[in-house]
């Protein structure tokens, strides 16, 4: 046996499609798992082929696809219809799907019929944004067979009265806060839990002290699992916060292509014989 081949069979197998429990199993054995946003078939079948163990339709397709400048105009209609265009192009990752604005602030009630359009459109979890105050949602999700996922921080549907993107708990107060909250979603029945714009030895704590994996974004690397927006990530976007690595320059490239296809439609080299029919 190769050195090779005897690395690959010692290697931690993949399961063939990510469950809930598989996450729960990476955080026990210390083994960062990778999720990414995607809203369309081709995003998501890439990130299939690369592995990528969750693939997260977030509210973010409001700013990221539709031109808008938050998060908030995201609407449930929009959510379903990415959701379902996700969910029908794969068949390994876990799909989870963001709650929009006001599609469950009002209780519980409100939270669960939307919860259930979501999970009828593809999604195997839901993801909301919140501590203690939307934990009634959170129950009532668990209890109507809705897995959720819990976002605390920094939470983009509350920019407005966060003033703006800023970092969650840095002082002892604020600390403190989080890490109640994060207890109150565990207690309530999530069964993971996103910290965004969260200081990275807090993450850790909070990580350390719950027994649901914990998956950041500017929270650093002590996180269970982390998230990009995948425009961020591959340089699509011209976004470039503190934690974002572009591990790419797809708008480079793409502008690259597209000024060589305008040059040679011009000079009609393009398209040539191969690409016509006689």
């Amino acid at each position: 046996m190769t050195a090779a081949s005897s690395s690959s069979s010692t290697a931690p197998k993949r399961p063939a499609t990510v469950r809930i429990r598989h996450l729960f199993e990476a955080k026990a054995q210390g083994r960062p798992f990778s999720m990414l946003t995607a809203y369309d078939q081709f995003s998501a079948q890439v990130f299939e082929a690369a592995g990528i163990e969750v693939l997260l339709i977030g509210d973010s397709v409001g700013s990221t696809v539709l031109g808008h400048e938050t998060t908030t105009a995201t609407t449930h209609q929009d959510m379903l219809t990415f959701t379902g265009a996700v969910a029908r192009s794969v068949r390994r990752p876990l799909i989870v799907a963001d709650l929009a604005f006001g599609s469950y602030e009002a209780g519980p009630v409100d939270a669960v019929r939307h919860g259930v359009e979501l999970v009828r459109a593809g999604a195997q979890m839901i993801k909301l944004e919140g501590g203690t105050p939307v934990t009634p949602q959170v129950s009532a999700l668990v209890a109507a067979g809705i897995p959720v996922m819990g976002h605390l921080g920094f939470t983009p549907q509350s920019v407005n009265a966060l003033s703006g993107h800023r970092v969650q708990g840095r002082d002892d107060h604020a600390a403190d806060q989080l890490l109640r909250d994060a207890r109150a979603l565990q207690e309530a029945g999530a069964s993971a839990v996103v910290l965004e714009l969260v200081p990275a030895a807090l993450a850790s704590r909070i990580t350390a002290e719950l027994d649901i994996p914990t998956v950041g974004i500017g929270a650093g690397p002590g996180c269970d699992g982390q998230v990009l927006v995948w425009q961020d990530m591959a340089g699509l976007s011209d976004f470039r916060g503190k934690f974002v690595k572009a591990f790419a320059d797809l708008r480079g490239d793409l502008q690259r292509a597209a000024e060589q296809y305008r040059s040679e439609v011009e000079s009609r080299s393009y398209p040539g014989p191969e690409h016509s029919f006689e």
